[in-house]
């Protein structure tokens, strides 16, 4: 993998049974959503209904878990939910899982029918390395509001993916920024899991193969590299 991913002492010391499984991929083929996607985002809601057993997706130890961590960084669980419960809760609702395009539904599919926090990164709209740390409040995060550009400022000790240009993603895998978000332009993309105990690191494995395979039926030809899951602890 040529992508250098770092995790920073200070978020190991926050959640030391965090574990993440990066995806890098080249030669993959975008486009909008299609019916083969949003089958399979069907099929991810099913999935998670009868993984929940009635349940609501907060009441899931794993869910739990980063809801135990948001809150120790600082962050309200219930106004700025993880990537995963955020899907999953409309996942359960009645308008159902958003169409974004199809690298988005493939990654979006697996995080839901795993419950697991997915995100996908344009490789080459990356600046240098990508690092898990805990923000100062001085960097930059390049965002849309009211439809224009806008630079935000992450709450200091919040937790952030960043790169050499700032900020990609704020309190953890909440909101991803623009600038490297995948578009229908996307040929290389990185593909990041993320866990917290709880969940099993096998289970963590399994995601990222089940991502893995689909990325390879959607791309065919496509390079893919699995990164073997890495603990906090």
């Amino acid at each position: 993998m040529t992508l250098t991913l770092t995790v920073s002492d200070e978020v190991r010391a926050l959640a030391p049974g965090f574990t993440h499984l990066a995806i890098e991929a080249h030669g993959l083929v975008n486009g909008p959503s299609s019916e083969a996607s949003s089958t399979l985002l069907d099929e991810a809601a099913r999935r998670l209904a009868a993984r929940l057993d009635g349940r609501a997706p907060h009441e899931d130890p794993h869910m739990a878990a980063w809801r135990a961590a948001y809150t120790a960084f600082g962050s309200k669980p219930n106004r700025t939910r993880n990537s995963a419960e955020a899907l999953a809760r409309r996942a359960l609702a009645d308008g159902g899982l958003p169409r974004v395009n199809l690298l988005v539904d493939l990654y979006n599919a697996v995080s839901v029918a795993h419950l697991i926090p997915v995100g996908g990164e344009d490789l080459d709209l990356i600046q240098g390395g990508m690092r898990l740390v805990r923000a100062t409040g001085e960097e930059d995060f390049v965002t849309v509001a009211a439809g224009e550009e806008a630079v935000e400022h992450p709450d200091a000790g919040e937790v952030v993916w960043s790169d050499g240009a700032g900020v990609t993603c704020r309190r953890w895998n909440w909101r991803q920024g623009p600038r490297t978000r995948l578009t229908g332009d996307t040929t290389s993309a990185l593909f990041l899991l993320e866990s917290l105990a709880p969940m099993p690191v096998a289970d963590v494995g399994a995601a990222g193969a089940e991502l893995a395979e689909l990325l390879e039926k959607f791309s065919p030809g496509a390079r893919i590299e699995v990164r073997a899951p890495e603990s906090a602890g």
